[in-house]
């Protein structure tokens, strides 16, 4: 029954173009994820999602190529192109992996503004430069992505005006970040807690 089924119309037409899809979604989801590792310097993890795009892709691939009078095979290979995509960059903004710089200039005394981001729990550094008009205060803050969006609302609450810009980091040693996962808490301190 597989075989014959295997050769209708359903399958041919709605089925296989939906698994093409489907693939091409999950290997250049994949695909997305892998370039940003490498971009990062992740040399274990690339390789492994490396495997994987490939293995999808050319199951994908096969598929076309048994199949070339299909267009709705093609059809299913580049929508699922384009979502994957899409869905791809989802995920990597989702995820958020490794660190970003935040640059800030302002004509004003950046001294508070260097005391909140410490007091949050982000390192900031701050020195004097020159611009096009005139004296500027700069502050570097390098912090884990995941935390972008709360400096982002500090910087906001502290001048609405001010000017930032963030840049991608490949590599940091050391330095003041905020804790990203929650300490653990071992099974016994949870007890005491609850009496």
């Amino acid at each position: 029954m597989a075989p014959d089924f295997l050769q209708s119309d359903l399958y041919l037409y709605g089925v296989l173009p939906l698994l093409i899809f489907f693939a091409r979604i999950c290997d250049v989801t994949i695909g997305t994820l892998r370039i940003i590792y490498v971009s990062k310097g992740q040399r274990r993890i690339a390789p492994i999602l490396g495997f994987f795009e490939v293995f999808i892709w050319i199951v994908a691939i096969s598929q076309i190529m048994k199949n070339l009078n299909n267009f709705a095979c093609y059809f299913g290979y580049a929508a699922g192109f384009a979502t994957g995509n899409y869905i791809g960059m989802l995920v990597e903004e989702r995820l958020a992996i490794g660190k970003v710089l935040v640059r800030v200039f302002s004509t004003d005394n950046v001294a508070d503004l260097v005391q909140i981001l410490n007091a949050s729990g982000f390192g900031a550094t701050s020195f004097q430069a020159h611009g096009a008009q005139g004296e500027v205060s700069i502050v570097y803050s390098v912090i884990n992505r995941k935390n972008l969006p709360d400096v982002q609302s500090l910087l906001l609450n502290f001048n609405p005006n001010l000017f930032y810009v963030v840049e991608d980091i490949r590599k940091v040693n050391k330095g003041i970040f905020q804790a990203t996962v929650k300490p653990k808490i071992s099974i016994f301190e949870r007890w005491r807690k609850g009496k």
